[in-house]
């Protein structure tokens, strides 16, 4: 059993964590914590006892940790309490890595980098999205002063974050780019400042995270946008985003 100062460690970087990513696996738990498989498994057993947490394996692959409602208030978000969606678990997973291996990065760390999760912007909303409005998987915010060395060349800046295990249309695809690069305004603003003519644009860039299966339909997207492509990056998903069974 780790000591009370480990423990208290563990809550504050991993229940945030999970409550923010809808859920986790027991193995994206403990990467994001340092934890060998058998940590993780007691770590999720001590805050399913707590009443923080439940766990069950839900599809292919480790257990998956969701917050019960004691656990989403401990954390101060107001968010449903619910297993994560079936339908959803590969993509839960892949945006899951995403942050992941952004934030193993030095230059997010120094950089004191953000990631605002979907689940945060949804909440924002509330009721109000749209039957077409696109919301992104997740953003990151870079501050002005970073919290290590010298601003780098993006301080300040907002990015939008898009995992990509399947591939839309390009049309869909290339209306998604459009949206998300024309955004003036934060989520959950007034419909009259989310777009704004002469305004700078929320999104500074837009990262894409694609599966080998969607990638050829992102970059012909992004090569429609013209001009406008200078500000989609398309990269390849990290290591371990696919669900066990799809690997």
């Amino acid at each position: 059993m780790p000591g009370p100062a480990a423990a208290a460690s563990q809550d504050a970087s991993g229940l945030p964590f999970v409550a923010e990513m809808y859920g986790l696996q027991a193995d994206q738990l403990a990467l994001l914590l340092g934890l060998t498989s058998r940590q993780a498994r007691a770590l999720v057993s001590r805050w399913v006892g707590r009443g923080l947490a439940e766990s069950a394996v839900l599809g292919p692959g480790p257990p998956w940790v969701w917050l019960t409602r004691p656990g989403l208030r401990a954390v101060g978000v107001r968010y449903t309490a619910a297993p994560p969606a079936l339908a959803r678990l590969a993509h839960i997973r892949a945006v899951a890595a995403v942050r992941l291996a952004l934030e193993s990065v030095a230059a997010y760390r120094d950089g004191g980098a953000h990631w605002r999760s979907e689940r945060h912007l949804r909440a924002r909303v509330g009721g109000r999205v749209g039957a077409r409005e696109h919301l992104p998987d997740a953003e990151v915010h870079w501050p002005d002063t970073p919290a290590v060395g010298p601003p780098p060349a993006w301080a300040g800046e907002c990015w939008a974050i898009e995992a990509e295990l399947t591939p839309k249309t390009v049309a869909r695809t290339t209306a998604i780019m459009r949206e998300l690069l024309g955004r003036t305004g934060d989520y959950g603003c007034p419909a009259a400042q989310a777009r704004v003519p002469g305004e700078p644009p929320r999104h500074v860039r837009v990262l894409y995270l694609c599966s080998p299966a969607a990638t050829g339909t992102v970059t012909r997207a992004r090569a429609a946008l013209g001009s406008q492509s200078t500000r989609i990056e398309v990269r390849r998903l990290p290591a371990g985003a696919v669900l066990a069974a799809a690997r």
